[in-house]
């Protein structure tokens, strides 16, 4: 039988930009595989805009830390063959790479061209504040350092249809580009009007010769670094239809079992619904609306309903489709999608996607092994690695919840015959100490279950009857099953 996948987010904003991340992932794979991690999510690796860009300031999509440009060889994260070797580290140790691909827009021009723009309303993209009008915009890429190697394709302003400073004026503002078949692509997300202008240069997919480009670079990609799957930011801004044919056409390259999930950062769930009806399904989606619940939930404390914590959320009606995470790069504290959940709720939050049957959960490294930057934080890395463990050798078969009240929740698998000692048990509360009275099944009659997160110290005794009552730490979460007769840190290996 197959084990539960996990993924982990294998960043976080402030990682050092010491250009040693590739050769920490590479360090690290047969660890993350014993905590029972199968997959990691890394982030952009291209080159950026300065050797210090996380990678979203993306400049040049062809170099991946070989050629000297912005200011040195490598990027914030190593060179390329530091990755090429990172990722077959992983795949080694059975790890899925899935690299991050930044789509969406262009920085760094290597100079400026003058055009022809109009100026827009900037919270009404629809709406012109200007008659056409002359500026001096960074649209020129012609990357000196890497030449034509891999691509001769150069970028210049009829490749984007916006974007966001007049050199000339040295004046910001959202200027739509000008021309022949140029304007806001209508397949985007409707907020703004038109969402379809984010940031810097802005790709331009009604342009056929940029979509022919993107296809074959997103092919190169995978053939040069034999990843496993591609991470897609920022795909409400981008053609819908595109990322519906890029999708296609990567898994007509590499198989049906490349895989694909995109930042679809909207928490409204008949949005998501339409752009995977759009996108037929080929891609799965981060389920931003648990994200925002579990948020609240950190919030308010007592005062949020636990029992509706999965309403209106991507896992609960596309449990197929749906990615699982608790925070991100964009949400941990001082970003740009600030909404970090509560150090007292964090680890109950992730009992409820590491330990339900539906979704593909994320564990954020930020959380995992801490953050850094000029506000650092300590990583929850023992308090995430039994809930890991319990993933991995436990939470299986079929799923009964216990959601009758507010502050107390409680769910139970009970376990399937191939992995022997698997079921659970979990329970969870945002106010008093609380208990939840549960079945488990007349076969586990008189097995004796411990609390995997060693919340609790006590044992309980399954009854005759298969149903026992679980207690929870006020403020807490307990996840009860038979004990693992190996040691915790080694439970995910075979």
């Amino acid at each position: 039988m197959k084990r539960n996948h996990t993924m982990m987010q294998f960043f976080e904003w402030h990682v050092a930009a010491d250009g040693e991340h590739w050769k920490r992932l590479a360090q690290m794979a047969p660890e993350l595989k014993a905590a029972g991690i199968d997959s990691v999510w890394v982030p952009p690796v291209t080159k950026a805009v300065s050797p210090e860009d996380t990678g979203y300031g993306v400049y040049d999509l062809y170099d991946l830390g070989e050629f000297d440009q912005k200011g040195d060889v490598r990027t914030k994260y190593g060179t390329k063959q530091e990755l090429i070797d990172a990722i077959a580290e992983c795949l080694k140790n059975g790890i899925a790479v899935y690299v991050d691909l930044v789509m969406n827009h262009k920085a760094g021009a290597d100079e400026t061209e003058v055009f022809e723009v109009i100026e827009v309303d900037p919270n009404d993209r629809n709406k012109d504040i200007s008659e056409p009008f002359e500026i001096e915009g960074w649209t020129k890429f012609d990357f000196p350092g890497r030449g034509e190697e891999y691509s001769s394709f150069k970028w210049n302003h009829t490749h984007f249809n916006g974007t966001d400073f007049d050199a000339k004026e040295g004046r910001n503002g959202v200027f739509r580009i000008d021309g022949t078949n140029k304007g806001w692509n209508e397949n985007v997300d409707t907020e703004f009007g038109n969402y379809d202008y984010l940031m810097f240069a802005n790709i331009d997919y009604l342009n056929e010769d940029v979509k022919q480009e993107m296809l074959n670079w997103g092919k190169w990609l995978v053939d040069t670094l034999q990843c496993s799957g591609y991470r897609l930011d920022a795909i409400k801004h981008i053609n819908h239809e595109f990322i519906k044919e890029f999708a296609m056409e990567m898994k007509k390259k590499r198989g049906e079992d490349f895989y694909i999930v995109g930042e679809f950062w909207n928490s409204n769930l008949e949005a998501c619904r339409e752009f995977l009806n759009t996108v037929d399904y080929q891609i799965d989606l981060f389920d931003v609306s648990l994200h925002y619940k579990l948020y609240s939930a950190a919030l308010a404390g007592r005062d949020f309903d636990l029992t509706h914590i999965f309403d209106d959320t991507l896992v609960q009606t596309h449990p197929a489709n749906a990615v699982t995470f608790v925070d991100n790069h964009d949400s941990q504290p001082h970003e740009a999608l600030e909404s970090w959940v509560g150090d007292w709720f964090k680890q109950s939050a992730y009992a409820l996607i590491l330990l339900r049957r539906d979704g593909y959960p994320v564990v954020f490294y930020g959380d995992y092994y801490g953050i850094g930057g000029p506000a650092p934080m300590e990583g929850k890395k023992d308090a995430i690695d039994p809930l890991l463990c319990a993933r991995y050798t436990k939470a299986y078969g079929d799923q009964d919840d216990y959601f009758d009240h507010p502050n107390t929740i409680g769910w139970v698998r009970r376990g399937v015959q191939e992995i022997e000692g698997s079921g659970c048990a979990v329970v969870i509360s945002n106010g008093d100490n609380g208990e939840k009275r549960m079945f488990v099944g007349e076969a586990r009659s008189g097995e004796v279950w411990e609390d995997f997160t060693h919340n609790r110290g006590e044992s309980v005794t399954i009854g005759e009857d298969g149903w026992a009552v679980f207690p929870v730490n006020g403020g807490s979460v307990s996840v009860w099953a038979l004990p693992e007769p190996k040691p915790a840190d080694a439970c995910a290996e075979e």
